[in-house]
């Protein structure tokens, strides 16, 4: 059989003996060894771990035991998540590449109890927020749709190694779209659950009171499933919600009907860069949604621009905060975006950052409001395909920024997922953003599920072109 691209496809195939772990594990190494150092995925490959984890995992399903819903599944974590086969630097000089002792995080924890393994430590933004400076030890990220152009950030190397097969999923972070961005620059599926729905514990922080920890993968029921391991409160972090968990896989039934879904096209909010594809792509995956059963209206996002300084605020000020001591000590050890970002944050006053939390609570009052009409609210998660990298770092990023449409969702708490479709006229993949209520990550799901069942943007696989031969 073909090589399951899919999640849910290989965990059914590894219980209906079709695959071997060991064969995924030994197409995740291939793949990797293919692409990683054209793409950047990688930071740390753990290829002798992985494969003595499928060989276990083989055994464990060939004796007909209780097998978790992950077992022998190939996964990438971003490298701002610890685990215990080596260092996390979070794409940078300056951390200590023993922060937390080099323990599991909680969520690899849970992602190993349910049995996947864990292929290696996945590209970052520096901290998540920053770049690596021409010349640093850490890899050129590239997106695997046109090596030419940027992947998307922060969570880079998942999006990139999803959308390459070196692994079939894996985590992300998001503070201001770090997962939905990546997700929908590579054409793959990413949830950035409710704030507090997923224990960040063993997390380097970029903003304490927007972090999120998800996951990504090729579809929605993909995320469904990973999310039935990741979610639930755990004691070592305080952030974390005791909200009752769903069962997300049993509520993607393809059916929206008695859905009402508020649609903002952003239209009311153009900016620079915005691509003319996007449009009628986007008018596209709302009739798909509406051909599901759901009940179409249109809405605006209340203080758009208002809540997106918010974020941006809020992240870069929590952000100087937790770095203040190292950037006194290692100021030349940053990268420069980084250092940029965190001396600029230093400016605002107390003052400032108490004005924009104020706003912030009536925004999201003003969004739960618009939830009591509405069950989700779909937008696009990009006006613009991935920026190329021939433009300088510093314009790249502030040219792809006022084409993303994420970090509203950050600031009010919500869920929101990422999920394919279609292209630029010049085949880069574009993404549909779908938000939900707090903690109704199912409907989210179901919402995007529907979407895939009657589109097949999400399992399509990048041209790759192989570099040329050494002469």
């Amino acid at each position: 059989m073909d090589a399951p691209r899919t999640v849910t496809a290989a965990a059914a195939a590894l219980r209906a003996g079709e695959v071997s772990s060991t064969e995924l594990v030994e197409q995740a190494i291939a793949a990797a060894d293919r692409h990683d150092t054209r793409f950047g995925t990688f930071l740390d490959r753990y290829v002798d771990q992985a494969r003595a984890a499928a060989v276990t995992a083989d055994a464990l399903l060939a004796s007909g035991a209780p097998v978790g819903p992950l077992t022998g599944v190939p996964l990438g974590v971003k490298d701002l998540i610890t685990t215990s086969e080596g260092p996390t630097t979070a794409q940078s000089l300056v951390h200590d590449p023993e922060w937390n002792g080099r323990r599991d995080a909680v969520v690899v924890t849970r992602l190993r109890r349910a049995g996947g393994i864990v292929m290696g430590k996945t590209t970052t933004a520096e901290f998540a927020i920053g770049e690596s400076d021409e010349g640093s030890p850490f890899p050129e990220l590239r997106n695997p749709w046109d090596a030419g152009h940027h992947p998307g950030g922060s969570s880079s190397g998942t999006g990139s190694g999803v959308a390459t097969g070196q692994f079939l999923a894996g985590l992300g972070t998001d503070t201001g779209g770090s997962i939905r961005i990546p997700a929908a620059f590579c054409g793959i599926t990413g949830l950035m659950p409710t704030y507090g729905r997923v224990p960040k514990s063993g997390c380097v922080p970029l903003a304490y009171s927007m972090d999120r920890i998800g996951p990504m993968a090729r579809s929605a029921a993909d995320c469904a499933l990973l999310l039935s391991v990741l979610a639930g409160a755990d004691d070592s972090d305080p952030s974390s919600v005791r909200e009752p968990v769903d069962d997300y896989p049993a509520a993607l039934t393809g059916d929206l009907t008695g859905l009402r879904i508020g649609v903002d096209d952003m239209s009311a909010a153009p900016a620079r860069g915005d691509d003319p594809a996007v449009p009628g792509v986007f008018a596209a995956a709302v009739e798909a949604q509406r051909a599901a059963g759901a009940e179409v209206v249109d809405v605006r996002l209340p203080l758009w621009a208002e809540m997106n300084l918010v974020n941006v605020m809020t992240m870069f000020i929590e952000a100087a905060t937790y770095h203040q001591p190292d950037f006194e000590r290692q100021w030349s050890r940053y990268g420069r975006l980084t250092r940029s970002r965190i001396a600029a944050s230093l400016y605002y006053s107390a003052t400032d950052f108490v004005q924009a939390q104020r706003v912030r609570r009536v925004g999201m009052r003003r969004v739960a409001e618009l939830f009591e009409v509405v069950d989700l609210v779909v937008t696009p998660t990009v006006t613009a395909g991935a920026p190329p990298l021939v433009q300088s770092r510093w314009s790249r990023l502030d040219d792809g920024g006022t084409t993303v449409r994420a970090g509203y969702w950050n600031a009010t708490g919500n869920p929101a997922l990422s999920v394919p479709m279609g292209f630029t006229d010049g085949g880069l993949p574009l993404g549909l953003q779908i938000a939900g209520r707090p903690f109704e990550e199912s409907t989210v799901l179901r919402a995007g599920d529907a979407l895939q069942r009657l589109t097949d943007w999400h399992l399509r696989v990048p041209r790759l072109v192989e570099p040329a031969p050494a002469a």
